[in-house]
């Protein structure tokens, strides 16, 4: 929807500037889209004088102009042909930017004499699609004059109408509603009627009630048509419309100012004496006024006279019964077409015409008869003529009934503390009837159906930002949710996996039979018998095939330097039990190279992920186990993750260059696939719980520990115990050192481990840190067989 300024005043009493106006429109919740200001794009430009004009020395064409400008007399090397002395024009300074020709003007010779500027004509301004020469513009205007004004340009303001606000569709809508946000005063919109000098002689019926239940029309005879006087065609090309003759371009401005679709027929070419509108019947068809023939079917709405269909009721008149500038006598068309047959009708034509959006939203049933006396003082002021009285058949929808409206429930539903008279006021300056509790909304405020709807009147008319910002009180968060733990795990793990900077993926569950078949996959059960696609024919063993080539993608774009992970589901076999929830990653480890060669083995940052996802979520403690990885892993590069001696959790390391191979990608590869459904659900805590480690008083203390052990123990099974030896001492014990060679036995290693020790009742004394070693070495001793070395 578009309308000027100028045209909003026609309906509102402000001094607001374009930019206030769109303020207030956003304030009252009108989504305005874009402004159109020639102000703003003409700013440089201004009305001049040429006081003479000669012959350029050097040039048959062109010409040498003194010119009265707003920066003083300038002068301005001009080409056009209509240049002369005395003529009123429209004046560029040196620096402005010209529309028209894209440029920005520079001071220069031209054929040896310098340019201060330039004269412009219309098309260079915009203002006009082609023009022989500078503007001429009327003597009357004074010298520095803005071209804007001179030219009669004025902002245009487009805005979005939301499908519950028809009466927005008019200017007089849209006038109202600032009005009552202090904008301005609104004008007596009031229409008075024409009286009819003789009856009108062409009936009205109505056999399709359910489609049109009322029609107002009349005849005007004796008018004379042709071009729309400057102010009405001005009025519609401003918001993109074409003029086209006055008698239609009469119904277009009542559609724009009043949201009143109206429609005018050449009486002449109407015949049986009567005009009705009815249901379309098989084999219809309309020509309508755009030049195409749309066929009608019984659940279209037509208007008809005694030839048959003439029109598509509410969406477009017919060709055979447009008014010329021949037309001397018109029947003017007044009616309501029901919202949901109007906008059926438009989606089945694909006609989305003036007339259709407004019947397919709702027009004011009230507006029948005030819209027909609008046309017709309209057109008997610009084309004269004599009116017949009104003939109404049928009967509009009912208006709204009265809500009843407790004050005090604006407060309690928007937080607004505003007096009962104000809310009355704001009201009552939308149009709303009140009396006492009672509030009956207008004819076209059909959208209003509860108080709540009226709250939110309140509310935006006040101004949005008026809203008390208030926090929501805090709620205690419940005990329990409705996600299980694995549902919670996989929550977890992903915003995990994602704060360490991985990239989530989404890929198929399905794969080639071929490469499932490298990650121990590839039964004929597990074959899909209807593939999407030909190489994508099986059930997924693993998600690594699909990070592997995803990664493989990335590098041939050139983004070598990959993380991903997925969770979701692979498939051992056919039965729903084969099912498992999965949580794999993936690093393609090729960072810039660095000047000073410092390089770091990414195969340990891989395994503090995962061992950062496992405490995450809550996963208890696991084995790692070196070696008797899977067949896709390389040896001696991979290790794994089990629950007890059988249940493997978690398969972790490097990517066997066979495999890669194999998909035809660059290595090295690391990935981590751990199996969430491998993960007990874990105990219930306690309500007691340990404290946190900064949470004591006293000083932490740490002791070092060197021992040795046989060559193929992990060092992780060295760790365990020793945590195990005192679990409310020892809050951290971590390994620093591994060494082999002269001082180790044949076959054996040394692993320093440093003990952390948080006391938390007293501080330890000497014998009793003595025997908290002695503790440990036993427990390593026992479990390993560890020796301290010595």
């Amino acid at each position: 929807m578009k309308f000027t300024l100028s045209w909003l005043h026609e309906h509102l009493d402000t001094d607001a500037t374009a930019p206030q106006v769109v303020e207030a429109m956003t304030m009252a919740g009108l989504e305005v889209e874009h402004v159109d200001d020639p102000a703003a794009k003409l700013a440089a430009f201004t009305v001049a004088r040429i006081v003479e004009a000669v012959q350029h020395p050097n040039a048959d064409r062109l010409r040498v102009c003194q010119v009265d400008t707003v920066d003083g007399r300038k002068e301005i090397v001009c080409g056009a042909p209509n240049a002369r002395t005395g003529l009123t024009t429209i004046y560029a300074p040196i620096g402005a930017y010209v529309p028209g020709l894209g440029v920005t003007l520079v001071e220069k010779p031209v054929r040896g004499v310098v340019s201060n500027g330039m004269l412009c004509s219309a098309s260079e301004l915009e203002a006009a699609s082609e023009s022989d020469g500078i503007m001429e513009l009327p003597d009357s205007l004074a010298v520095g004059t803005p071209a804007a004004v001179a030219l009669g340009l004025e902002a245009v303001i487009d805005f979005e109408v939301t499908p519950n606000r028809p009466d927005w569709l008019g200017v007089v809508g849209i006038a109202r509603d600032l009005a009552a946000a202090g904008l301005g005063t609104l004008k007596d919109v009031s229409i008075a009627p024409v009286p009819g000098a003789f009856p009108n002689p062409i009936e009205i019926k109505l056999p399709a009630p359910e489609a049109c239940p009322a029609f107002a029309g009349r005849l005007i005879r004796g008018v004379k048509n042709g071009p729309s006087p400057a102010w009405l065609a001005q009025r519609l090309t401003s918001i993109g419309l074409r003029s086209i003759n006055t008698l239609v371009d009469i119904t277009n401005l009542i559609t724009y100012d009043r949201a009143r679709p109206l429609h005018v027929y050449d009486a002449a070419k109407l015949t049986g004496g009567f005009i009705e509108a009815r249901m379309g019947r098989e084999g219809e068809e309309v020509p309508a006024l755009d030049g195409k023939t749309y066929a009608v079917t019984p659940e279209i709405c037509v208007i008809a006279d005694g030839s048959g269909a003439i029109g598509l009721g509410g969406v477009m008149g017919g060709e055979s019964t447009g008014c010329s500038e021949a037309t001397t006598d018109v029947f003017v068309e007044s009616a309501w077409f029901d919202p949901i047959l109007t906008a059926q009708t438009g989606r089945t034509t694909g006609i989305n015409s003036d007339a259709q959006y407004r019947f397919a939203r709702t027009v004011d049933p009230q507006s029948l008869v005030p819209g027909l006396e609008l046309a017709t003082k309209l057109i008997l002021e610009l084309c004269g003529g004599e009116a017949s009285e009104v003939t109404y058949a049928g009967e509009a929808p009912a208006p709204p009934t009265a809500l009843t409206f407790d004050r005090a429930y604006v407060k309690q539903l928007s937080g607004l503390n505003i007096g009962n008279a104000r809310i009355d006021e704001i009201l009552t300056k939308l149009g709303f009837k009140v009396e006492g509790d009672q509030v009956t909304p207008p004819s076209w405020r059909r959208d209003v159906e509860g108080k709540a709807d009226l709250v939110e009147e309140v509310a935006r008319i006040q101004g949005y930002d008026a809203l008390p910002a208030t926090p929501l009180p805090e709620i205690a968060r419940p005990a329990g949710g409705v996600l299980t733990v694995r549902q919670g795990r996989v929550r977890v793990a992903r915003r995990a996996m994602a704060a360490r900077g991985y990239a989530e993926t989404i890929t198929w569950s399905f794969l080639a039979q071929a490469t499932a078949k490298l990650f121990g996959g590839g039964d004929p059960k597990l074959v899909v018998t209807n593939p999407i696609a030909s190489d994508l024919d099986c059930m997924r063993p693993s998600i690594l095939p699909n990070l592997i080539e995803a990664a493989g993608r990335n590098a041939r774009r050139g983004f070598p330097d990959a993380a991903l992970f997925e969770i979701g589901p692979l498939y051992r076999g056919d039965e729903p039990e084969d099912q498992v929830t999965v949580l794999a990653a993936l690093v393609a480890p090729h960072p810039p190279r660095r000047w000073d060669g410092a390089k770091s083995d990414p195969l340990f940052d891989l395994k503090g992920d995962l061992m950062a996802i496992l405490e995450e979520i809550g996963a208890p403690n696991l084995q790692l186990v070196q070696g008797s990885t899977s067949d896709w892993w390389h040896p001696g590069r991979s290790a794994r993750l089990q629950l007890g001696p059988k249940t493997v959790v978690a398969e972790f390391g490097e990517l066997h260059p066979r495999v890669l191979k194999a998909l035809d990608v660059d290595g090295p590869l690391l990935a981590l696939e751990l199996n969430l459904d491998a993960l007990p659900e874990g105990k219930k805590k306690s309500g007691k719980s340990r404290p946190a480690l900064d949470a004591s008083a006293l000083m932490p203390l740490s002791r070092d520990f060197a021992f040795v052990v046989g060559a193929d123990v992990p060092a992780g099974d060295l760790v365990r115990p020793i945590l195990a030896a005192d679990k409310a001492l020892i809050s951290e014990a971590r390994v620093f050192d591994v060494y082999s060679g002269p001082g180790v036995p044949e076959g054996s290693k040394s692993v320093a481990v440093e003990v952390l020790v948080q006391p938390r009742e007293k501080t330890l004394t000497e014998p009793e840190i003595e025997a908290l070693s002695a503790r440990i070495v036993a427990a390593a001793e026992k479990t390993v067989g560890a020796k301290l070395r010595s």
